[in-house]
């Protein structure tokens, strides 16, 4: 047997949706406001997992230039009809307020690694769309959102036939399930005679958990299980919270798994926060007398370790961090991540010459349209990156350097930019003449809501290549230069918890990021040299 060690993709890698084709099994996650779009992982045997390419093209028009943060592309769901893949998601462009303002598409495929169709719109009635086929028919599902005051924000589950090749309705939209606690992300299969539908429950955070209906009829009605099959919400202290959003697979020999999103979260004195983001797991299920699912393990609670059947093991990561081109490396490593575009060549250079990126500095940290970064994923609680920065900003409205991210109003950098004289006041002095060139200066930024502060800034040698560095340590961040080989620490030591889903008033989806950017506010003319980009997390999977 193969031990499994949850979770399976770690780091931000939400609303998983797995389908087994073949020998292969396939997971997909939500993106959101990030490329690329709709990130899709491999494996034979469920435990080693290799990152197989995205769904290019799931941004209509190729941008999600303003959406909001957490917005963006929300819970795909990949399906195989035998002869095609099939994926569904929602575009999200409100987050926060009762309409959501969502777009649902479909994209298809004959392999996942190739080309996909460009997508087309369905009915959006809510958010967590799913596809069921059975005997050449197509189902929708859906989430209903009702926006109206006074109504009930999540509806119910609807279910809307489409026309197989124009994805038209094929008749009216059937409800088929509401409950008193919320219920989101639809996914329905057919096992002896019942359709088994498999629900999100309780909401995306410390309160979700798993719940399943069935009925003889595909329309209903549903019968709910008395219990949940899965949640963490009951034990706190439990090493993976948040289990919920899961879908059920068979393997060739008839046993069954269910993959879910889960959080490894850090214990402080605000509560639970997981900056690593939600993440994906792997569960064992067996089928009770009366025809229910059930976790293997006797339990509801989700399992770290989870025996599997031992097959050919795959390449590829095991959810740890890579340091390869934004193109998918040959080792199908996974790529940089980028905001809100899938990257410009005018501003991002990586063929001149090789291990240097040149981006061109555009918006600002904060901005909804066009922030030139490029970031990893943070996979561990114990993380260092590192890069080696060239450049020579002349204003403050040039900058470029390394920083932790979670989005545009919770994130923490260190830049390379310009200053005024030491102890002249900020007024712009650098337009006032010759002889006033002001200092190149290393700044740490902090932004936390709606507040920005700047607790650390030191100067530096114009001109020269730096290395900046970060190192978290579970709850505590510190960066860092190296100035003649030794560190040299800039600012205090920041709370990395609040680059999480769980600090902050407002909804956030995702997960923390390193990143490195480049900032020019007048003219998009300055540019910064990167070089040495690596991202090392220490792995809590046991040798």
């Amino acid at each position: 047997m193969t031990v499994l060690h949850n979770p399976v993709i770690r780091g931000f890698a939400p609303d998983p949706s797995l389908v087994r084709a073949g020998d292969w099994y396939y997971l997909a996650n939500s993106s959101f406001e990030w490329f690329p779009t709709i990130p899709i992982h491999r494996s034979r045997d469920l435990a080693h997992w290799e990152y197989a390419g995205h769904v290019e093209g799931a941004a209509p028009g190729g941008t999600l230039a303003g959406v909001p943060d957490s917005g963006g592309i929300w819970a795909p769901s990949l399906s195989w009809d035998g002869e095609r893949f099939w994926v569904v998601y929602s575009v999200v462009r409100s987050v926060g307020t009762p309409y959501f303002d969502q777009d649902t598409y479909v994209s298809t495929a004959t392999e996942v690694t190739g080309r996909w169709s460009p997508p087309r719109r369905v009915p959006s009635h809510g958010f967590d769309p799913a596809l069921y086929h059975e005997h050449g028919r197509l189902w929708l599902l859906n989430l209903q959102n009702d926006h109206r005051p006074g109504g009930r924000r999540f509806a119910g589950i609807v279910a809307t036939e489409l026309d197989r090749e124009t994805l038209a309705p094929a008749g009216a939209t059937r409800l088929l399930l509401q409950h008193d606690r919320l219920i989101e992300g639809p996914k329905l299969l057919k096992r002896e005679g019942w359709y088994v539908l498999v629900l999100a429950e309780g909401g995306t955070g410390f309160e979700h958990g798993v719940r399943v209906a069935r009925s003889r009829n595909l329309t209903g009605p549903y019968e709910l299980d008395r219990r949940p099959l899965m949640t963490a919400r009951d034990d706190p202290g439990w090493p993976l919270q948040k289990a919920g959003h899961a879908e059920l697979a068979e393997s060739p020999d008839g046993d069954w798994y269910l993959s879910h999103l889960t959080a490894r979260p850090l214990r402080t004195p605000e509560g639970p926060r997981c900056p690593l983001g939600r993440e994906t797991a792997i569960q064992a299920v067996t089928w009770d007398a009366q025809g229910w699912p059930r976790l293997r393990n006797g339990d509801t609670r989700p399992t770290v370790l989870i025996e599997v059947p031992e097959l050919r093991r795959t390449p590829g990561d095991a959810g740890n961090c890579a340091t390869s081109p934004h193109r998918p490396a040959p080792d199908n490593a996974p790529p940089y991540y980028t905001l809100r575009s899938p990257g410009d060549p005018d501003w991002m250079d990586d063929t001149s010459r090789p291990g240097h990126l040149l981006l061109r500095g555009h918006h600002g940290p904060d901005s909804l349209w066009s922030h030139n970064l490029l970031a990893h994923r943070v996979t561990e609680h114990r993380t260092e990156a590192r890069v080696t920065l060239q450049a020579t900003p002349t204003t403050f409205t040039q900058s470029a350097g390394l920083l932790l991210w979670y989005n545009t109003s919770a994130y923490y950098a260190l830049d390379l930019t310009w200053a005024e004289p030491e102890g002249e006041d900020q007024h712009g002095q650098q337009w006032q003449g010759a002889g006033r060139t002001g200092r190149t200066v290393l700044a740490l930024t902090t932004r936390d809501g709606a507040e920005t502060a700047r607790p650390a800034v030191v100067e530096v040698a114009a001109g020269t290549a730096l290395t900046l560095g970060v190192t978290v340590r579970a709850t505590e961040a510190r960066f860092w230069y190296a100035a003649d080989g030794a560190r040299v620490p800039v600012g205090p030591p920041l709370d990395f918890t609040r680059l999480s889903d769980d600090h902050g008033p407002r909804l956030r989806f995702t997960g923390a990021m390193v990143a490195i950017h480049a900032v020019d506010l007048v003219d998009a003319s300055f540019t910064a040299d990167f070089s040495d980009f690596r991202v090392t997390c220490i792995s809590e999977i046991p040798e």
